[in-house]
C-alpha cells in the first residue's frame, strides 16, 4: 500500500521526486535488503563450483571475498547508471540492478573444477557479452515478436530447473566433489540449518507485511546463520585478515578468449534483455500506472549491458534488473529514482570494504542452500506463471514438449554429448540454450493453425 505521508499522489508517481532524507534513506536501504541475498549468491556459487570457495582444498579466500565485493560494488554502479543515466544508458527510473541468476547455467559448467585459472575466460566472456547486450538496446523493440510467453516462460522455467540441483547440493553441504567427500555432507545437521532458513523465510513472507515481508529471504538467512553459529558451523578465521578498504582491480583474473563462454553470454544477453523489458514495464505500471516508453526500455537495456561489461572488466559477474524490487515499488507506490540512488550508494560503499565480503563469506553452505532453494524455486515458479498465459493448443504443446525434453535431457545426462567439441559441449549441456533455440525456431516456423 502506498504511504501518502511521503508525498502527494502526483509526487509519488514522479521518478524525479525526492522524499525527505529521513524517509528516503531507509527506503533506499530497504531496496538493497530486498535484493542483497540474491545479489551475492551467484559469486559464492561460482567460486564454490570452480573449487576456490570456502572449505575447498584449493580455497582462495581473498579471491572469493573480492568477487563478493564486486557483486555489491558493481550492482551499485549499474543501478546508478539506471537511475541517474549515462548518455543513452539508463531508464532514469527506480530500477535496481544486481548479479543475475540467469547466466549461472552457462557459467557453472564453464568453470567447474577449474579454480581461479578458469576465471579469466569467464570474466572476458562477461565483458564481451555485456558489450553485445549494450548493442541490443538499439534493436530490442524489434525482437519482442519472437519471444512470446511460450518462449520466455520456457526459458525462465529452464533457468530455475537448472539451478535447483545447486540449491540441493548447497543445502547438503556445498557443490563440487571436494564438498561431497566431506563426512558431514548430507548430514541431518546440515539439513536442519537449511530447513530453518526455508521455514523462517516462508513464515515471514506470508505472516508479516511491508518491509519484513519484502526482506523475508534475508531474515531467513539471518535465522539460519544464528542456528549454525550455535551449532559451531560458522568460521570467522578469515574476517580478521580482510582489509578495511580496497578498490576494484582491472582484469583481476586476467584476460582469455573462451568462445564457448562468449557465445553463451551473448545468447543469454537476449534473455536478460527481455527480463529487463518486463521489469521496466512493471516499474512504470506498478508505480505510475502507465506503459514504459521506448526510450525508457532502450535506456534500461543499454544500462544492463554497460553495467555487465564494466563488471566483467573488474572481476564481477553479469548484471540485470531485479524483479523483487519491481514488486517493492508497486507495494510502496513510490516511483522516486533518487531513493534507489541512495540504495546504490550504500551498495558501492559496502563493495569497497573487504570486511563486509569476509563476513558474508562466513555464511555456511547449508544456510545459503536453504535460501537459494527458495530463490531458485521462485525462478522456476515465475516461468510457470508466464506459461499460464499460453494458449495450450497442440502446436504450443508440441513446441514446449520438444524443447523441454531436449534441453532438460542434455542437462541431466551431459555425458551423452561426450563426442562434441569443448565449446559446443559447454553450450549444449547447460540445457538452456538448446531449449531456447528450439522453442524460438519452432515458434517462428510452425503455422499458427497447426491444429
Amino acid at each position: 500500500m502506498a504511504d501518502n505521508t511521503i508525498g502527494t499522489a502526483e509526487q509519488m508517481r514522479d521518478p524525479n521526486y525526492t522524499p525527505p532524507l529521513r524517509q528516503a534513506i531507509p527506503l533506499g536501504i530497504q531496496h538493497v535488503l530486498a535484493m542483497f541475498a540474491s545479489n551475492i549468491t551467484p559469486a559464492i556459487i561460482i567460486a564454490g563450483v570452480a573449487g576456490f570457495g570456502f572449505g575447498a582444498p584449493g580455497a582462495d579466500i581473498p579471491a572469493l571475498i573480492y568477487m563478493i565485493q564486486m557483486s555489491m560494488f558493481f550492482a551499485g554502479v549499474a543501478t546508478l547508471i539506471q537511475t541517474i543515466g549515462l548518455g543513452p544508458a539508463g531508464a532514469r527510473l527506480p530500477i535496481v540492478q544486481g548479479t543475475s541468476f540467469a547466466f549461472l547455467p552457462i557459467m557453472i559448467p564453464a568453470v567447474l573444477g577449474a579454480g581461479t585459472a578458469g576465471m579469466a575466460g569467464l570474466m572476458t566472456g562477461v565483458m564481451v557479452g555485456g558489450i553485445f547486450h549494450f548493442f541490443l538496446g538499439f534493436f530490442i523493440g524489434k525482437f519482442r515478436f519472437a519471444l512470446p510467453p511460450l518462449v520466455t516462460g520456457l526459458i525462465v522455467l529452464m533457468i530455475g530447473l537448472a539451478l535447483v540441483k545447486v540449491g540441493i547440493e548447497y543445502a547438503a553441504g556445498g557443490a563440487g566433489d571436494f564438498n561431497r567427500s566431506k563426512p558431514t555432507w548430507g548430514s541431518a545437521g546440515n539439513w536442519f540449518q537449511a530447513m530453518v532458513v526455508v521455514v523462517v523465510t516462508l513464515g515471514v513472507k506470508f505472516f508479516t507485511r511491508g518491509f519484513m515481508s519484502v526482506a523475508a529471504v534475508l531474515i531467513g538467512l539471518i535465522a539460519g546463520y544464528i542456528v549454525a553459529l550455535l551449532m559451531g558451523g560458522v568460521n570467522f578465521g578469515n574476517v580478521g585478515n580482510a582489509g578495511w578498504f580496497a578498490l576494484p582491480q582491472p582484469f583481476k583474473f586476467g584476460f582469455e578468449l573462451n568462445w564457448a563462454i562468449i557465445i553463451g553470454m551473448c545468447l543469454m544477453a537476449f534473455v536478460s534483455a527481455i527480463e529487463t523489458v518486463g521489469d521496466t514495464s512493471g516499474i512504470t505500471k506498478g508505480g505510475a500506472g502507465r506503459e514504459a516508453t521506448d526510450e525508457e526500455i532502450a535506456g534500461a537495456t543499454f544500462a544492463d549491458g554497460l553495467g555487465t561489461a564494466i563488471a566483467g572488466a573488474f572481476g564481477g559477474l553479469p548484471n540485470t534488473s531485479f524483479s523483487q524490487n519491481v514488486g517493492l515499488v508497486a507495494m510502496t507506490g513510490l516511483m522516486s529514482r533518487h531513493v534507489v540512488t541512495i540504495g546504490a550508494i550504500f551498495l558501492i560503499l559496502c563493495g569497497l570494504i573487504p570486511k563486509v565480503g569476509a563476513i558474508i563469506n562466513t555464511i555456511p553452505y547449508p544456510v545459503l542452500g536453504g535460501g537459494v532453494m527458495v530463490m531458485f524455486g521462485m525462478v522456476a515458479a515465475a516461468g510457470v506463471n508466464m506459461l499460464s498465459e499460453v494458449n495450450w493448443n497442440k502446436r504450443n504443446m508440441a513446441i514446449f514438449a520438444i524443447s523441454l525434453s531436449i534441453g532438460l535431457g542434455f542437462q541431466q545426462v551431459p555425458e551423452a554429448l561426450a563426442g562434441l567439441g569443448g565449446t559446443v559441449k559447454i553450450l549444449m549441456t547447460s540445457g538452456l540454450l538448446p531449449a531456447a533455440v528450439i522453442s524460438i525456431v519452432l515458434n517462428l516456423l510452425l503455422p499458427d493453425d497447426l491444429d
